[in-house]
């Protein structure tokens, strides 16, 4: 059936019409082709990834799409039904717009306009280390991205985009505040124009140009049609991205979990207040039937198996029935893979992954097997949790937040330690394609995934609560109230007697004592089958440690004085080699 016969049923020749379509199909979708390739070369010197004041590369490889076909269907019909292709032109050059505009009748154009952000905007200022996470009534306010009149750019089909590449070595991550507000216009026109509020969605294709290629943070790899040298061509899932352009712009404010469409929100974005209640129904329904689960990742060595069944445990207890997915090497035993999947872990193997900026036999010289994340493509939506974490209240809802979320750590970074990511097979692949390019600051997958996402989103800081207490005035290194996990950093509680924090005998590791949070941790432990617990004794090896320190910490009398605990910790005598 060719396209639109159903238009030309009523036709007392509808052979001769067919015909007459095909070749009209053919026809233009030649001429947009020939199109494509000669009037997206740019004028010699012109500089297209450029700040409207700072220059930075050119593009050298004409668009052609000869052997992608399929994506111009919906175009082909629009233009044989005598609408003109309507596209809506992003930081384009005139001489762009110009060899458009010489197609009268066939395309119809128009320059968006927006004001640039403000060169005065450091990518930090977007994401600062502290903000108010409690504050109810003023949420802390966010830098200005200016936005176009989304209204006065209605019926686009094509939105062609220039993607500036910001500037900085090859090997770093971008953090560009100019080409963040270029995709983010891309992305707020993309869902405008395709969203409606009746239900009756259109399909939008974005093109860009620039050899840097959109932000993947915001434009899915997913969702990449083709890409021939430094053209680009994406038709985005709607939905998703409007989560995405409806999300704080960096992570100077915390998403409210009620569609991201607060207060704040709303201002941000004026096409957020455009959806009826209906529709916010709708897409929660939809979030709430998505293929989740939370993961965790163990390899070179079983030290943390203890620390898996706790977190695994901490999670059931909390009344989640999410699936629970734990990634593994070879270097699990079938007593410990038996004890892991008891606890309610489905285990899987993988091939470990080296960091190439680790040093040999360092503690995060295969931290970068945490990549095989994103190869659970049987579900939509992964929270990710470290092995040395609990939880202590239910975190259901936070798979509401789109990838990739996390909670800050350091300045513009984030902390990979709890994160909510999307699987991509695609993405998997260009990760691992980078693996070598982007330096990782600290060896790890954490250094790395920040220079992979450059854009993310803050999660509160309690869901990611650090197990760290630098500040003066709590001598005693009492937990705030209401965290709803705890990252047990320095030396772990299973690796300690359960009578107290075993941080306490090192002064180097002061900061990391805390027995409110040791106590939490034994709470999961006494809660958990007694089969369970055995895989949580102190080897010879792990208790003449604790000994060691504890009779250092006495002959220094360090004046916190837990050396002096009577300890009656069982574990003391150990069963395990």
């Amino acid at each position: 059936m060719c396209v639109g016969q159903s238009k030309l049923m009523a036709s007392s020749k509808p052979q001769i019409s067919c015909q007459k379509l095909s070749i009209t199909s053919i026809l233009f979708l030649s001429l947009f082709l020939m199109f494509l390739v000669f009037s997206f070369k740019p004028k010699p010197g012109h500089e297209l990834d450029q700040h409207p004041q700072t220059a930075a590369r050119n593009v050298k490889k004409p668009f052609s799409i000869i052997k992608q076909k399929s994506w111009f269907d919906d175009l082909i019909e629009k233009k044989i039904d005598s609408e003109p292709i309507k596209i809506g032109l992003v930081n384009v050059d005139d001489h762009v717009k110009h060899a458009y505009d010489r197609m009268h009748g066939q395309l119809e154009t128009v320059t968006v306009d927006f004001r640039p952000v403000s060169e005065d905007l450091k990518w930090e200022s977007f994401f600062p280390e502290w903000i108010d996470e409690d504050a109810r009534w003023h949420q802390p306010s966010c830098p200005e991205v200016p936005m176009p009149r989304l209204e006065d750019y209605r019926d686009l089909d094509v939105i062609l985009a220039r993607v500036p590449c910001g500037s900085g070595p090859e090997k770093q991550g971008i953090r560009d505040v100019f080409r963040l507000q270029v995709n983010l216009v891309v992305a707020n026109l993309a869902v405008t124009n395709g969203l409606t509020k009746d239900g009756d969605d259109r399909t939008v294709y974005v093109i860009f140009m620039g050899s840097c290629g959109p932000m993947q943070e915001i434009f899915r790899c997913d969702d990449l049609i083709t890409r021939l040298g430094d053209y680009w061509v994406y038709k985005p899932e709607l939905r998703r991205l409007r989560q995405k352009v409806q999300m704080p712009v960096g992570s100077c404010q915390i998403a409210p979990l009620d569609r991201f469409t607060g207060s704040q929100g709303i201002q941000r974005h004026p096409m957020a207040a455009r959806y009826s209640s209906t529709r916010k129904l709708i897409d929660n329904i939809l979030y709430d039937h998505q293929r989740v689960a939370y993961a965790t990742v163990i390899h070179s060595s079983e030290a943390y198996v203890c620390g898996a069944i706790a977190l695994a445990q901490s999670i059931i207890q909390n009344n989640s029935t999410r699936d629970l997915v734990l990634l593994h090497d070879s270097s699990l035993s079938p007593e410990s893979l038996a004890g892991l999947r008891s606890a309610g872990w489905k285990t899987k193997l993988i091939q470990p992954i080296r960091s190439p900026f680790a040093r040999k036999n360092s503690y995060n010289e295969w931290n970068y097997s945490k990549l095989r994340l994103w190869q659970l493509t049987e579900y939509d939506k992964v929270i990710f949790i470290d092995a040395d974490l609990i939880v202590l209240r239910n975190i259901d809802k936070f798979f509401a937040y789109p990838q990739l979320s996390a909670a800050p750590n350091d300045r513009v970074l984030f902390n990979s330690g709890i994160m909510v990511i999307e699987p991509s097979t695609c993405l998997f692949e260009e990760m691992m394609s980078k693996r070598d390019k982007l330096f990782s600051y600290n060896g790890g997958d954490q250094g790395f995934l920040n220079e992979v996402f450059t854009w993310w989103h803050r999660l509160p800081t309690r869901l990611n609560y650090l197990k760290i207490f630098k500040t003066r005035g709590n001598p005693d290194h009492e937990m705030q109230k209401g965290p709803y996990t705890i990252h047990f950093l320095g030396l772990k509680p299973w690796a300690c007697y359960r009578d107290y924090d075993c941080n306490w005998d090192m002064v180097d590791r002061h900061v990391f004592a805390s027995d409110s949070a040791h106590r939490s941790w034994w709470r999961v432990y006494d809660a958990m089958p007694k089969k369970l617990q055995q895989y949580c004794g102190l080897t010879k090896h792990m208790d003449a440690r604790i000994r060691k320190w504890r009779g250092k910490a006495k002959n220094a009398n360090l004046p916190d004085g837990h050396w002096k605990i009577n300890v009656k910790d069982p574990r003391q005598y150990p069963l395990n080699k």
